[in-house]
């Protein structure tokens, strides 16, 4: 007899994403609202020390990082903390796992080698494969985020690339992409803070790359970024315009969208809160 593959993460259809943690007060609004996972970007350090107090604030909301960064957050550690966190609240914390960008870290070598490694590593310290995904945009890292881990955590991507990486990885992986946002009927105003928020990621090789291979012209992905490329990666309008938008990537094959709102922490609950009924939380 054949043993059972390992259920998919359950996260609920809609996360927020954020980069830095919450306060606790703000995850026991976002939970209250119905979205089911809170993640938190911006490489945080090894030791996850801002996991529990969400956790401990919160009764089913669930904390995943998107992404703890190999290059500066050693795998022992980063596992000793997975273990610290599961043992006090089991089954609510995801370990997402990026490489980070070239551009933007000096030890940056053999990126796939050290994903390896890495995984090898936490493998070794007995991190589950169900409870970690990886940062993944292109085909061989979302085949092996398939193959090694519970699924993949796309960043600044369209429904279009969700629906080629289901494609790829399969219906059993987990896939979770991230979408920004802005509400507004402003467009050259909501346009504005996507650029403010996108410039960064329009002098990195993988982003770049990624979209060149969804189709977008040099013009583009030059910065500071076409009309076209921002509205595909930030999604603007009213609520109800918002919600759809994100809707297609549940419709391409994601189980989860997280949802990064733009224009300051002063913007995320109101948001999150307008956006909460369109979206059927």
């Amino acid at each position: 007899m054949t043993e059972a593959l390992p259920l998919k993460p359950d996260l609920g259809r809609y996360g927020v994403w954020t980069f830095g943690a919450p306060t606790p007060e703000q995850a026991t609004e976002i939970e209250r609202l119905g979205y089911g996972a809170i993640w938190v970007g911006g490489s945080p350090a090894a030791e996850l020390s801002f996991v529990e107090p969400l956790l401990a604030a919160t009764s089913t909301l669930q904390v995943a990082t998107g992404i703890v960064n190999v290059w500066s957050a050693p795998a022992p550690a980063v596992a000793e903390s997975f273990h610290r966190i599961e043992a006090a609240y089991p089954g609510r914390f995801l370990l997402g796992i990026g490489v980070g960008h070239a551009e933007a870290t000096a030890e940056y070598r053999s990126p796939y080698r050290a994903l390896v490694d890495y995984l090898d590593a936490l493998d070794a310290d007995g991190v589950p494969t169900s409870r970690r995904v990886l940062a993944a945009l292109g085909p061989k890292v979302l085949k092996l985020a398939a193959e090694r881990s519970a699924g993949a955590h796309p960043y600044l991507t369209t429904p279009e690339h969700t629906a080629t990486a289901r494609e790829l990885i399969g219906p059993s992986v987990f896939l979770a992409p991230e979408h920004k946002v802005v509400l507004s009927s402003d467009g050259a105003a909501a346009r504005a803070a996507g650029r403010e928020a996108v410039g960064f990621y329009l002098r990195l090789s993988n982003y770049v790359n990624n979209w060149r291979r969804l189709g977008f012209s040099e013009r583009d992905v030059r910065a500071p970024g076409s009309d076209r490329l921002i509205d595909a990666v930030v999604a603007h309008g009213s609520a109800d315009e918002v919600a759809a938008r994100l809707g297609e990537h549940l419709a391409a094959g994601a189980d989860q969208v997280t949802i990064q709102v733009l224009g300051g922490w002063d913007r995320l609950l109101p948001t999150l809160t307008e956006l909460a009924g369109p979206l059927g939380l």
